[in-house]
C-alpha cells in the first residue's frame, strides 16, 4: 500500500503537537515562610542544640508575654516553628553573644536604659545572661539565668563583639557605655575575657585609632590562637598571651565595615593541613566619619568586598578586592557547610541606626532593600566567585536589627529587622518591626540526603573517627566529592556572625559506602574547644547536622 503526502498530513501534524512529558524541575533555592510569628524582633539569634535557637530583641512591647509583661527573649523550635519566651532581667538590646567550651551560652552587654512601663527591667550595659545547655529538645524547664549584681562584665559595653578564643572562654571587645544615636561617643576601648583573666580590662589601641565609627568590632579566632579584627577601615591581629597588636593593611577605598557604617565580615573555611587563614569583608560604605546630620538614607553603599590572607606573604600584598552584584550596607555573611558564604539581608544605600541621618525613610537610616541572597565560592577564580543565579526573592525587608544563622537542619533561619526607636506595626511606617520568619531552604533540603548515623557525643583533638552512614543511591558512587565540614553556627547581630566557623575535615568514605572516617582539627586553636555541627556534603548534597562537643566539655579554660 502506497503511502501519500496528504494522507501522512494528519500524522506529521499530531507528531509535531505532541508534547513528551517534561522532566520534574530540579529543586532550587526557596524562602520558607512559617505561619507563626517570633513574637519579639529577633535582632540576635543564636542556635543553642539541635532544635533551639535563642533569640533577643530588646526590653520594648513586643507582642510575646512571659509574667505579665512584654517578653524581649524567646526560645524558637526549629524542628516545629513555634516560639516559647523567656524571662530576661537586663535589657539585651545590642548585646553579642557566644557559646562557651562547656556549651553554655552567654549573652554580653546591652542597653543601659530601662522601659517605660516596666520598672523592673535591669540596665544590660554589664549584663552577663547565661543559658546554660538544654537536653529537653523543645526547651521544657530551660530558663535564662541573671544575678546582676555579682555576676557582670567589667566594664560597661553596649554594642560590644564577643568570641570563644582558644581555651574556650570568650574575648569580649569594644562597645559604648552609654546608648549612642550613631557613633561611638563614650567609647570603651578595652578588651576583657569570661570567666575573667584578671581584674581590670585591656585598654586597645586598635579600638582608639578605629573611632568613632567602631561599634561591633569583627573579629575572628585565628588558628595560631591569635585574633584578627576589624573596625571602622582598620585591621590588626591581637596577641592574647603577649597582649600585643600588629598593625595590618587599611581596607581599600576608604571603605568602611563597622556600626555604623555596617560591611560584613568572615573568616573563610579553613583546611587541613595548613589551615591557612583568609577573611573576607563585603558591603558597608565609603564614608568618612561626619555628622550624621549630613549623611542620607540614599548615600549608597558599595559592592566591594575585601579579602586578605593571613599569612607573612599575604599581608604584605594586602587585601584583594572584588565586588558583589549590588550595593549592600547591613549584609551579612553565613558560612554553607560545602564552603560557599551566603551573602544575605541589607539595603543598598544609608546606615544603621535610627532616624539621625537628614532623610530617614520612616525611620530607618537606610532604603532599597537587598531580598535576593548571593552565593560566594572561595575557591572560584577572582571576578567569578558572587553568583545569585537561582536565589528567590524574600519579599521581606531585611533592614538593622536583622538576623540570619545556618541550622543543625543546613537551611537558614532568617528573622527580625526593626530600624524603629519602638514597636512599630501595621502599614504606619516604610519599614515597620518585623515578627515574620523564613527560613531559606537550599536545594538539597528537597532531595534524599546523606545521613551522619550515631556520630559521638565528644569528639577529641587529633584523632581518627569512623561513624556509620546511609548514602542514597544517586550519591552512593565512586569519585564523588565528599566533605566533612566541622562548624560554630555562630551568634548573628547587626550585621555580623560572631564566632562562626567552617573547620573542614579530611574524610574517606569505605568502599563498601557505609561508613564515614575524618580526622579533627588537631587542637583548640584550629578549633576553639565547645559545641560544633558536622556536617557531610556529597557532591553538593549537605546531611542534617550531628551536634557534637569538640572537646572535653570542661568549663573555661580548657586546652582539651
Amino acid at each position: 500500500m502506497k503511502w501519500s503526502l496528504l494522507s501522512l498530513l494528519p500524522v506529521l501534524h499530531a507528531l509535531s503537537t505532541y508534547a513528551a512529558p517534561s522532566a520534574p524541575e530540579a529543586p532550587q533555592w526557596r524562602f520558607d515562610l512559617k505561619n507563626v510569628t517570633s513574637g519579639i524582633v529577633a535582632l540576635e539569634a543564636i542556635v543553642v542544640s539541635p532544635s533551639l535557637v535563642v533569640m533577643f530583641d530588646r526590653a520594648s512591647d513586643d507582642p510575646l508575654q512571659i509574667n505579665g509583661h512584654s517578653a524581649w527573649g524567646a526560645l524558637w523550635n526549629l524542628e516545629t516553628s513555634t516560639v516559647q519566651p523567656l524571662d530576661v532581667l537586663t535589657n539585651s538590646f545590642c548585646a553579642s553573644g557566644a557559646l562557651l567550651s562547656n556549651g553554655t551560652m552567654a549573652s554580653l552587654g546591652g542597653d543601659p536604659r530601662g522601659f517605660p512601663g516596666n520598672p523592673a527591667i535591669h540596665p544590660g550595659n554589664q549584663a552577663i545572661r547565661i543559658f546554660e545547655p538544654c537536653a529537653s529538645p523543645t526547651g521544657e524547664g530551660c530558663t535564662l539565668f541573671e544575678d546582676p549584681a555579682t555576676l557582670h562584665l567589667l566594664a560597661k559595653r553596649w554594642y560590644p563583639s564577643s568570641i570563644r578564643i582558644f581555651d574556650g572562654s570568650l574575648m569580649i571587645i569594644g562597645g559604648t557605655h552609654v546608648n549612642a544615636a550613631f557613633y561611638n561617643i563614650d567609647p570603651e576601648n578595652s578588651f576583657e575575657f569570661f570567666p575573667p583573666k584578671e581584674d581590670t580590662v585591656r585598654p586597645s589601641a586598635f579600638l582608639e585609632r578605629s573611632l568613632p565609627a567602631n561599634l561591633f568590632p569583627r573579629a575572628f579566632a585565628l588558628p595560631d590562637g591569635r585574633v584578627f579584627m576589624v573596625a571602622n577601615n582598620q585591621s590588626i591581629i591581637y596577641d592574647i598571651e603577649t597582649n600585643t597588636e600588629t598593625i595590618l593593611p587599611d581596607i581599600p577605598n576608604n571603605v568602611r565595615v563597622t556600626n555604623p557604617i555596617d560591611g560584613s565580615a568572615i573568616l573563610l573555611p579553613l583546611s587541613p593541613p595548613a589551615y591557612t587563614p583568609e577573611v573576607l569583608v563585603c558591603g558597608g560604605t565609603q564614608t568618612d566619619p561626619i555628622d550624621p546630620s549630613l549623611l542620607s538614607s540614599q548615600t549608597p553603599a558599595t559592592s566591594q568586598c575585601s579579602r586578605i590572607t593571613l599569612t607573612p606573604a599575604g599581608i604584605a600584598k594586602g587585601w584583594e578586592v572584588e565586588h558583589m552584584l549590588e550595593a549592600r550596607t547591613m549584609p551579612e555573611l553565613v558560612h554553607v557547610p560545602n564552603g560557599q558564604v551566603l551573602i544575605a539581608n541589607g539595603g543598598q544605600s544609608g546606615f544603621a541606626a535610627i532616624a539621625t541621618v537628614q532623610d530617614p525613610i520612616g525611620n530607618s537610616n537606610a532604603d532599597h532593600p537587598v531580598l535576593v541572597p548571593s552565593l560566594y565560592t572561595p575557591t572560584a577564580p577572582l571576578g567569578r566567585r558572587i553568583s545569585n543565579a537561582g536565589m528567590p526573592s524574600s519579599g521581606i525587608a531585611r533592614l538593622y536589627h536583622s538576623s540570619v544563622t545556618l541550622t543543625p537542619q543546613g537551611n537558614f533561619l532568617v528573622a527580625g529587622s526593626n530600624p524603629n526607636a519602638m514597636t512599630v506595626v501595621g502599614a504606619n511606617v516604610t519599614f515597620p518591626s518585623e515578627f515574620r520568619v523564613q527560613t531559606l531552604d537550599p536545594p538539597f533540603v528537597f532531595m534524599e540526603r546523606p545521613k551522619l548515623l550515631n556520630v559521638p557525643k565528644k569528639l577529641a583533638f587529633g584523632k581518627r573517627v569512623t561513624v556509620p552512614i546511609s548514602l542514597p543511591n544517586s550519591l552512593a558512587r565512586p569519585g564523588a566529592k565528599v566533605q566533612v565540614a566541622l562548624m560554630d553556627l555562630g551568634f548573628s547581630s547587626h550585621a555580623f556572625h560572631s564566632s562562626a566557623r567552617l573547620v573542614f575535615m579530611d574524610a574517606t568514605i569505605s568502599p563498601d559506602r557505609k561508613s564515614l572516617t575524618f580526622i579533627t582539627p588537631p587542637n583548640g586553636k584550629v578549633y576553639p574547644p565547645g559545641p560544633a555541627t558536622v556536617f557531610l556534603t556529597v557532591n553538593d548534597v549537605t546531611s542534617e547536622g550531628a551536634w557534637v562537643m569538640m572537646g572535653s566539655g570542661n568549663s573555661p579554660p580548657t586546652l582539651e
